[in-house]
């Protein structure tokens, strides 16, 4: 992968790819779940988690036979088909899994293999069938001959096996020239056991892509992105382009909603019925209202937008802020920790940060509210049906009374009582003739004669 980050901890869509392959897992309600891993522990266990997963350790990688030896003493008294899958292949869906089992239990198979018809079998495992059909064997590429080379059906990774049939394990051989145990090769021992094996031909061949290089990387992220755009156009969803969003797998969105380009809907974000997303938008963790619009470059964060509000563009919403329904927050305007209530607008060039805003409040263009002394962050309170004038600075801890007046220009330290005007301004002086006297100083001085003035 020619990264210092560990293969299956690599992204798909904001997922890790071992937990895509954890999530397939889970949705099949397994008695357990063992994830065997080498140096990298740490990394998968903060991806995957520790709920209800037990994790194996394979000191040195011998191959796929010794890694499923390593998770044996977690299976330890476990009866029943143990299903070996790979941190490596994202994209298996629990449908085909299912449907798996399915045949496998069918069959009445104590080993099955899933497989699937390959257009370029270069570089996969070969199925092999005697005469009758039944699986015999899965021979490598690199060890295939010329007739089996051009078998078609190949080996996806996954493997249903009856726990009686585990211990056969111990009979695999290591491979000399890789110095690696082959769990493939554990299909010939069954057979040769007498024990019924058996291939399951199911599922599309992107499905089962094994992730090794960046460029496999990029092409599961497209198909995966494909798969959940589609979804959600089958939902209601409307998208300009649907091949320019990047939709997390986590994410909901209501349908009448409509997503411009270049969107990215990140995390366990919620965006309600018949909103609106412009272009150049990255919402995170973020529950979105219906009727919504979210207009160019903004970004939202860990926020709430309540029904009908607006936001944007080019609004900042950082971790913890909430806009009421029906509120406006404008162009180049920033919350963090915010709460403003319904029908409040901020429109232009604000920072509203740990604030409280009542409802109906006017916020005038280029006021902040100063929350930091350098040391601790501190609250501003402004009440319902507050007029606050433009270039304004509230120097919190401080309270703006309801149905109050803030002149433009003000610098507030105090608290403003309910309904009073507040205004902090020096006092205008006007210079009479001020301008014509300039015009006539000598040349390098400022008309009230201090040099370069």
């Amino acid at each position: 992968m020619s990264s210092p980050v560990p293969k299956v901890l690599h992204r798909i869509c904001g997922v890790a790819m071992i937990e895509f392959v954890a999530r397939t897992a889970r949705q099949l309600r397994p008695e357990r779940t063992v994830i065997v891993t080498g140096k990298d522990r740490e990394g998968v266990s903060r991806a995957v988690g520790t709920d209800r997963v037990l994790y194996a350790v394979q000191d040195k990688p011998k191959g796929t036979a010794h890694a499923l030896s390593c998770a044996l003493p977690a299976l330890r008294g476990f009866r029943g088909v143990v299903v070996v899958m790979n941190g490596d292949t994202p994209l298996l869906s629990p449908r085909t899994i299912g449907r798996f089992l399915r045949l496998h239990k069918a069959g009445r198979n104590a080993l099955s293999v899933l497989s699937f018809a390959a257009s370029n079998p270069s570089g996969y495992g070969r199925i092999v069938r005697d005469r009758k059909g039944q699986v015999i064997a899965i021979v490598e590429d690199k060890d295939a001959d010329a007739e089996q080379k051009r078998i078609t059906e190949v080996n996806s990774g996954v493997y249903a096996i009856n726990h009686d049939v585990l211990p056969l394990i111990d009979a695999i051989r290591i491979n000399r020239a890789k110095g690696e145990y082959y769990l493939t090769d554990i299909v010939a021992a069954a057979h040769a056991a007498g024990l019924r094996t058996g291939a399951g031909c199911i599922g599309g061949e992107e499905e089962f892509m094994g992730i090794n290089t960046r460029t496999e990387l990029h092409q599961a992220a497209a198909f995966m992105r494909k798969k959940i755009v589609s979804a959600w156009i089958e939902k209601g969803v409307g998208f300009v382009d649907p091949n320019s969003v990047f939709i997390h797998p986590d994410a909901v969105i209501g349908k009448g909603t409509v997503i411009h380009p270049n969107v990215h809907i990140e995390g366990s974000s919620r965006i309600g019925r018949g909103a609106t997303i412009y272009p150049n938008v990255r919402i995170t963790d973020s529950v979105i209202g219906d009727s919504v619009t979210v207009r160019d470059s903004s970004v939202i964060e860990g926020s709430r937008i309540r029904a009908l509000a607006s936001v944007g563009p080019f609004a900042h919403l950082r971790p913890g802020s909430d806009v009421g329904a029906g509120a406006r927050i404008g162009n180049f305007v920033e919350l963090k920790k915010a709460r403003v209530g319904a029908g409040s607008k901020a429109s232009h060039l604000s920072y509203l940060g740990d604030a409280v805003i009542g409802r109906g409040v006017n916020i005038g263009a280029g006021a902040i509210t100063c929350n930091y002394d350098g040391v601790r962050k501190h609250v501003t309170v402004i009440g319902d049906n507050v007029f606050i004038g433009s270039d304004t600075q509230l120097v919190a801890p401080v309270r703006v009374g309801k149905g109050s007046y803030v002149g433009a220009g003000s610098t507030i330290t105090k608290d403003v009582p309910p309904g009073a005007l507040a205004v902090s301004r020096i006092a205008q002086k006007n210079i009479s003739g001020w301008a014509k006297k300039k015009k006539s100083s000598p040349k390098g001085k400022g008309g009230d004669g201090r040099r370069g003035a």
